[in-house]
């Protein structure tokens, strides 16, 4: 039987080669994020149960009690946890090169001009499907250790880096200059910035799904979207979906995935994404999607991050609040005020979708690839900055 092998390797030429073996030999891969807590590590490797690990210098280490995988399958990927423990996504060779291909074929990538930089986690689908859809077409490819911005731009300037795949976070630390260095920016993990460069091109997915399949709100060569059910809740079928969970089970109906998301097909045939059908706010009888709010949130000046949520409320049943990360301006001036955020919500969603709550921090907690930790957030509310209207 086909063996599940982990992979405790920073990100680098021995990830690369050591992923290689490991497909290469029929085996599946499970790679490991090098920034877990050893108690995290322990509990994530009990319920992967992988055959054996490669370490620093690629030695291979048998484990006990191991669980072998089906033939075919590639990779087994743990979710990001925004809300709850990791699940392992196995994900077969088929699935994997169907992805490689489509996404390829979308971005219009050439092997002989392009090269890709890969700079997020390997851990999680969206860096690892930067370095599997690179070696399926031939693609040259570096791997960094983690995003530096200085690194990156000399991925490009001095390397000929083309493509590269960032999350919301990184974008804003590369800068407007520095992301005119590449040809193409695949966006995704969290909302993209109002502002995005003409170059970036943002993407919804999941690990699920194996990256992402619908790229600026059009769905990849062979993916189908459809909208059912309570909620208008977003399905996807599609040749690059998971086989099942590490655990067996699978969320998959007659071939389809349930995503648990929200969204509808816009007049232009795109797919508009409301966010997670768990974190709609449900205030004074109307539903609230934070995404929406957020979008108009972060365009204003003194905003430089911004995530909403609900709280329990006396009045409304829940209320909206907004947690705000203040950007920093020239003279000290002044961070934005609940009341001009309720009005800038106001003007275009509607007073019920207006924040009725401002929570000041210095940073959102969120999870390696960016995504919003939204089960964190309500902690928040207490601390100092409060500001309640």
């Amino acid at each position: 039987m086909p063996r599940l092998v982990a992979l405790d390797l920073a990100g680098g030429e021995a990830f690369v080669q050591a992923l290689t073996r490991v497909l290469g030999a029929g085996d599946a891969a499970l790679p490991l994020d090098q920034r877990l807590p050893t108690p995290a590590r322990r509990r994530l490797l009990e319920e992967m149960a992988p055959d054996a690990v490669i370490g620093p210098g690629g030695a291979e280490t048998a484990l006990a009690g191991g669980r072998p995988v089906e033939e075919g399958d590639a990779l087994v990927v743990a979710t990001s946890g925004t809300t709850g423990e990791p699940r392992g996504v196995v994900l077969t060779v088929a699935a994997v090169e169907a992805s490689a291909r489509a996404t390829s074929a979308r971005l219009g990538v050439d092997p002989a001009a392009d090269r890709w930089c890969c700079c997020l986690p390997l851990a999680h689908v969206g860096g690892l499907s930067v370095v599997t859809r690179a070696l399926l077409t031939g693609t040259p490819l570096e791997v960094l250790d983690r995003f530096d911005a200085g690194e990156v731009l000399a991925a490009a300037h001095e390397r000929g880096a083309t493509l590269v795949s960032l999350v919301t976070t990184a974008l804003r630390r590369l800068g407007t200059a520095g992301a005119a260095a590449f040809r193409t920016i695949v966006l995704g993990g969290s909302a993209p910035p109002a502002d995005r460069p003409l170059n970036v091109v943002t993407t919804y997915g999941m690990t699920e799904t194996g990256s992402g399949v619908v790229y600026d709100g059009v769905p990849l060569d062979g993916v189908e979207v459809r909208i059912a059910g309570e909620g208008d809740e977003i399905w996807l079928r599609a040749p690059m979906l998971l086989r099942c969970y590490r655990d067996g089970s699978s969320p998959l109906r007659d071939g389809w995935l349930p995503t648990g998301d929200a969204g509808s097909i816009g007049e232009d045939g795109r797919l508009v994404v409301n966010g997670r059908l768990r974190e709609v706010v449900v205030s004074g009888g109307e539903n609230v999607w934070p995404a929406a709010v957020e979008a108009i949130l972060v365009r204003h000046p003194g905003v430089a991050e911004v995530a909403v949520g609900g709280l329990p409320d006396a009045e409304w049943g829940e209320r909206v609040v907004a947690y705000v990360v203040p950007r920093q301006q020239p003279g000290g001036s002044p961070a934005p005020s609940l009341e001009q955020l309720r009005e800038l919500v106001g003007a275009e969603l509607g007073g019920f979708a207006a924040p009725r709550q401002l929570v000041l921090v210095q940073s959102l907690p969120r999870t390696a690839i960016g995504k919003v930790r939204r089960g964190e957030l309500p902690a928040l509310a207490g601390e100092a900055g409060k500001a309640r209207g």
